[in-house]
């Protein structure tokens, strides 16, 4: 390519003129992503038509990882770490309970725990589950009814048998059923109404079953509830990523399918996760 400080300046131009807030940051980021000037000028001009910046880099930055992520799929959101940090909370208290139980077998080995099982439904590119994984000493699934973000999860995760096909739960194979320790999941909650008011990158480039969340924004989360206990713990943990708003209504669901309900809230991130615990 040429001499990138020209590369640079003509990146930055085109992209301020389309109006990206961020456009020396992004020019440094398509720069690198870039293998010609050619391929730089392409990504440029789809950039500035408002293409999602994500999908042409090929990935996204999710609490320090690189997640891989492929045009169309479902983008992470910043806000989406504290589900993935208290995920891999709750998943270390069972792990830590678990072993305070243990007992000396006959043999002298400890005896009476097993893995802990992490689900990440609606998993989009599979960026909660991931960290997880990373976190470490986790059996780690996933799920997710598109075809394409089951692909970006598979290449993300370092088990790709580990992350399935389907609609919410019929994805999951029988012999998880009941033996799930936390269930964490970013399930759509957008308001059907809403769609049309969110940004381009989202609502022009992201499909909508990742989005739609029914009339009230709650229909996918209604089902990922009511169906939790039948796959998770007799003590299991259920997660769910919503809006400051609807979070009452979504703890208001959990409660009444047999969980004590608690709302966590992070300002800074503008995040909302609601955590259903089974009494």
């Amino acid at each position: 390519m040429k001499n990138e400080a020209a590369l640079f300046v003509g990146a930055v131009e085109a992209l301020r003129v389309a109006g990206c807030v961020f456009a020396e940051e992004e020019a440094r980021l398509l720069i690198a992503a870039a293998g010609s000037e050619r391929e730089l000028d392409g990504l440029v001009a789809r950039r500035a038509a408002g293409e999602p910046l994500e999908p042409l880099l090929g990935w996204v930055e999710f609490c320090g990882r690189r997640i891989a992520i492929d045009p169309g799929v479902f983008v992470p959101r910043r806000r989406t770490e504290l589900l993935a940090e208290r995920t891999v909370a709750e998943a270390e208290r069972v792990r830590a309970e678990r072993a305070s139980r243990l007992r000396p077998g006959t043999d002298g080995r400890t005896t009476g725990a097993a893995g802990v099982v992490v689900l990440e439904l609606c998993c989009g590119a599979g960026a909660v589950a991931a960290v997880v994984e990373a976190a470490g000493g986790f059996e780690v699934v996933a799920a997710d009814v598109d075809p394409a973000a089951v692909a970006n999860a598979r290449t993300n995760l370092a088990d790709a048998a580990s992350v399935f096909e389907g609609d919410l739960y019929d994805a999951l194979p029988e012999r998880l059923r009941g033996r799930l320790d936390v269930i964490a999941a970013n399930a759509p909650y957008v308001p059907t109404q809403a769609i049309a008011t969110m940004p381009p990158e989202a609502r022009d480039h992201e499909k909508r079953v990742a989005l739609d969340g029914g009339t009230d924004g709650l229909d996918v989360q209604r089902r990922v509830i009511a169906e939790a206990p039948r796959w998770l713990t007799a003590s299991g943990t259920l997660l769910i990523e919503s809006s400051e708003r609807q979070a009452p209504s979504t703890a208001a669901l959990m409660t009444a399918s047999g969980f004590d309900a608690e709302i966590v809230r992070d300002e800074e991130r503008d995040a909302t996760v609601v955590i259903g615990r089974i009494r």
